[in-house]
């Protein structure tokens, strides 16, 4: 069924009318790459002449976590350098003494680890990156591992960690080299960006000690203190590169970067009986069941990334919500009304 890409964007006028976000872009495609997409807005409101464009840059926020770390455990997991019942104390020695130590990939990777449900760096460890680093790896665990599902950020946080320590590689170099630049996703990159880029970058929440909203810059604190560099966030990209990630979800190859048993892997309810559902840090889109193989993941500055295989068909929406509120009600509603444009 081909998607109606006039309902679309009349969606997403209506959304910039009504200040649920200062612009959009979106795209949805299949196997063979992008189909039909559209933007709506502008850049940045105090510049009145400054439309969305199809390239515009993004602070993608929690998408990190899939494009960047999801990607690259994957990469580890194919390469068998960890297995996804591995504690962290066995792939990481260090750790073995830890609280840590007991919860495996598998866990972390499903929400089931236990660990604290926020970062909260800043006020637990201070502010220098390898004392964060210890602190998160060595923290007391919330609850028992595999005995609830509890979303956080320290799980993608902690893998990032992981994947440096198997490879003595940054997780700048390890996202290029394994995932974005194998898939010609030549826009993204880790911030903060270098001015050039920061005038086709779209503007997020106000930054109350410049007066200024960010922009360039990740939003997220945690990431900011890292040097933009997490698990976390701290990614920006555009459509068309997302889109790259998306087409090649569907397709995935081998070699070069992650492949089909990965993403097989991923795109299946791996919490058993324990709710709500989720893949390996996908989960099933709201309102539709695992049978409709509808996975997703979202980013906090208004960001989100669907992709069905059964359909052979995926979606973008990108929006920069944030510069006006950190009300989710508005763009969860934007966002539902995307899905079901796309899938229905």
């Amino acid at each position: 069924m081909a998607v109606d890409a006039a309902h679309i964007n009349a969606l997403l006028d209506q959304a910039v009318t009504d200040e649920v976000t200062p612009g959009a872009v979106w795209l949805v495609g299949g196997p063979e790459g992008p189909e039909v997409g559209g933007q709506a807005g502008l850049l940045d409101p105090a510049n009145p002449a400054s439309p969305m464009v199809a390239d515009t840059l993004f602070d993608i926020a929690s998408l990190t976590k899939v494009t960047a770390v999801w990607s690259v455990i994957g990469t580890l997991w194919e390469d068998s350098a960890l297995r996804l019942e591995d504690p962290l104390g066995v792939l990481l020695p260090d750790l073995s003494e830890a609280p840590l130590g007991q919860v495996t990939v598998h866990q972390l990777l499903t929400h089931t680890a236990g660990v604290p449900p926020r970062a909260q760096l800043k006020t637990l460890y201070g502010t220098d990156p390898a004392e964060i680093r210890h602190g998160v790896l060595h923290e007391q665990l919330h609850h028992t591992p595999g005995e609830q599902v509890q979303y956080t950020d320290r799980a993608a946080l902690i893998l990032g960690f992981l994947a440096e320590g198997l490879t003595g590689t940054g997780l700048t170099d390890l996202a290029h080299d394994r995932a974005w630049s194998p898939l010609g996703m030549f826009q993204t990159r880790f911030g903060p960006l270098p001015e050039d880029l920061v005038q086709r970058t779209a503007p997020t929440e106000l930054d109350q000690e410049s007066g200024q909203h960010l922009r360039g810059v990740p939003h997220d604190f945690s990431a900011r203190l890292l040097g933009g560099v997490s698990g976390i966030a701290g990614a920006f990209s555009t459509a068309p590169d997302l889109g790259r990630f998306l087409t090649y979800m569907l397709t995935p190859g081998n070699g070069a970067t992650f492949g089909k048993a990965w993403v097989n892997e991923s795109l299946q309810v791996q919490t058993g009986g324990l709710e709500p559902l989720r893949g390996l840090f996908w989960h099933p889109a709201p309102g539709t069941s695992p049978a409709e193989d509808i996975w997703v993941h979202y980013g906090f500055t208004g960001t989100g990334a669907w992709v069905c295989p059964r359909m052979g068909r995926w979606g973008v929406l990108l929006t920069n919500k944030l510069y006006y509120t950190r009300d989710r009600g508005p763009v969860t509603e934007l966002r539902g009304a995307f899905q079901q444009a796309v899938f229905s």
